[in-house]
């Protein structure tokens, strides 16, 4: 029985089945660190601020990635194993709370289904290997990111920075791209921003973007080499201003209103995933 159940991991169509199905649970986690990450960054916010007054800091309710447990927003019901299954549990109770009604978002079952056919993606594109599991941390930082951003315009250093050193730990054995490529690309990702950023100030005197921005874009340099940068920076600008300029015609977000641009960062760190050699070799060819 052992060896039927080991030739199906090392079977391409196994591991695809597996990697989609460890990607839908994946997603199911992310819609939790997404919606309570920015809570409890926040209340840590408040607990330093009253610190620095010099105050008592206030009591707030314990919140954590793990605790309390998953509850209906609305009515407080508590969220069963039964009713936590991806994607499946959304569409049996029919997108909405198992005791008050009240509407479930779409979104959950989106991020899940996303991350699980991502996951299913890496494995038919890297095949078994440290490729795989890198690029499933890899999508789920970026998922996770992205979500977080569109929210808050927040790109938080807890995930930015550990998912800069994950890339140049895989590339240390040379999984994506070669170690020195790896710490070029994230020095100059970071500075790259940085100097937009400063330029910009000097210019307008206005603050152009976050610094997660640059923190992200490091993180995808280290992961990829510093020579996929040009092609992610030229992708998200492109994309960015294409949808900012479609958002302002059509009167749903004021000019200066601030876009977030982590998005459109992260979806060139997917393409960057996938094809990121074969697209930088064609932007040289057509330079």
């Amino acid at each position: 029985m052992m060896p039927n159940d080991v030739s199906f991991f090392l079977n391409p169509t196994g591991l695809v089945i597996v990697c989609g199905l460890l990607g839908l649970l994946f997603g199911s986690f992310l819609n939790v660190v997404i919606h309570r990450l920015p809570k409890m960054m926040e209340n840590d916010w408040h607990i330093q601020c009253a610190e620095l007054r010099g105050e008592v800091a206030p009591t707030l309710i314990p919140l954590s990635l793990s605790l309390p447990r998953s509850r209906c927003p609305a009515c407080g019901h508590s969220i069963t194993a039964l009713e936590n299954i991806p994607i499946i549990s959304w569409l049996f109770l029919r997108g909405q709370c198992s005791s008050c009604h009240a509407p479930i978002s779409f979104r959950y079952p989106l991020i899940e289904a996303l991350t699980g056919l991502l996951s299913a993606l890496a494995a038919v594109h890297f095949g078994l290997g440290w490729a795989t599991a890198g690029s499933m941390l890899f999508i789920c930082g970026l998922i996770t990111l992205t979500c977080i951003d569109f929210d808050t315009q927040l790109l938080p250093d807890t995930l930015t920075l550990p998912l800069l050193w994950a890339g140049i730990l895989f590339n240390l054995f040379g999984t994506y791209t070669d170690i020195q490529s790896s710490v070029i690309g994230a020095m100059a990702g970071y500075l790259s921003l940085w100097l937009v950023y400063w330029g910009f100030k000097l210019c307008t005197g206005k603050e152009g973007m976050g610094f997660g921005d640059f923190k992200l874009l490091a993180a995808l340099g280290a992961w990829f080499g510093w020579q996929v940068l040009p092609l992610i920076i030229l992708f998200s600008s492109l994309v960015g201003a294409l949808v900012g300029i479609a958002l302002i015609l059509l009167n749903k977000h004021e000019r200066d209103a601030p876009i977030p641009f982590g998005p459109y960062l992260a979806a060139a760190g997917l393409l960057a995933l996938f094809w990121g050699k074969d697209l930088t070799q064609l932007y040289l060819r057509l330079a």
